[in-house]
């Protein structure tokens, strides 16, 4: 699904299950029906969403579409972890399957991840120098594979990838070409400022992940102190202005430097139970959406400067 170059910021505002528990790490939590998930995207406004993780929604390309449709929902692409690092393993095979699935959807941006080939996000294996010759290769192979079939690709970095830190941020920027999805949430806890970066790297930001963080957790996890899951678990990231981003200034910044791209309201959060109507991750995405449309004052429904 392709936004138009000048539409109004709500317009390219999407959800993503993830930020109603739904993710694929095994035992994460309380994994809420997909239909109950899909129900609150829709009554919230949304009307795009990412596909989440694998067995979230059907396998069959058709079906996953048939699904969305019937929620009012269209497709803007997905997370994809994939180990890039591996001499010895090619992800180009299974990447060209998935983005089957993707252009049946008629989705359009690939977020990947420098997976480490271990479940979960806690602890990486550490990468020499042709480790990371073969993960800035791979980039801008399945940069290019995507690009082939419309598809834009991106590199997330992401807490307990390859991908990591700021130095690991800033090496991808400088040896591959691959874009970039801007995780608000994982970048801080990574040591990398989102802001800083949205500044720095304008022309290399496709996508955008859009969470609040208590950066006294991420701290903790980043020091290794805390573990990640336990982290979200415990509210590390917050409803959109109630952390310590300035979501404001991050997404004036981003729309006076050029970003037309979407904004995916990603809240990650672990659930113990089936949250009442109303409450829990939908009453939170609603706050982010709130402040948002706070910020669309501008003429036609833009940012305001």
């Amino acid at each position: 699904m392709t936004t138009p170059a000048a539409a109004p910021l709500l317009e390219r505002v999407a959800a993503a299950p993830i930020s109603w528990g739904v993710c694929e790490v095994p035992g994460w939590g309380h994994q809420l029906p997909v239909a109950r998930v899909l129900e609150e995207m829709h009554e919230l406004g949304f009307t795009a969403t990412e596909f989440g993780p694998d067995g979230f929604l059907p396998e069959d390309p058709a079906a996953r579409a048939a699904t969305l449709r019937a929620h009012g929902l269209a497709a803007v692409g997905g997370f994809v972890p994939a180990v890039l690092h591996d001499p010895a393993n090619d992800p180009l095979p299974a990447l060209a399957t998935a983005l089957d699935a993707f252009v049946a959807c008629g989705a359009d941006t690939l977020v990947l991840a420098a997976a480490t080939g271990r479940d979960g996000y806690e602890g990486r294996p550490d990468l020499d120098t042709a480790g990371w010759k073969t993960l800035l290769a791979n980039l801008d192979h399945l940069a290019a594979l995507a690009h082939a079939r419309g598809i834009t690709a991106t590199l997330h970095p992401h807490i307990g990838t390859m991908v990591e830190h700021e130095p690991e941020v800033l090496r991808v920027l400088d040896g591959a070409g691959i874009a970039l999805c801007l995780d608000t949430g994982h970048l801080l806890a990574g040591g990398t400022d989102p802001l800083a970066l949205a500044r720095r790297a304008a022309d290399r930001i496709a996508h955008v992940h859009l969470k609040d963080v208590d950066t006294t957790a991420a701290d903790q996890v980043r020091a290794g102190r805390t573990s990640y899951a336990d982290a979200v678990a415990r509210g590390m990231y917050r409803p959109l202005g109630h952390g310590d981003l300035d979501v404001p200034a991050l997404v004036r910044t981003l729309e006076a430097g050029g970003y037309r791209g979407w904004y995916v309201l990603e809240q990650d959060t672990v659930l113990h139970a089936d949250p009442a109507p109303g409450q829990g991750p939908a009453r939170d995405v609603r706050t982010g959406l709130d402040l948002l449309a706070a910020l669309a004052t501008g003429p036609g429904g833009t940012v305001a400067p």
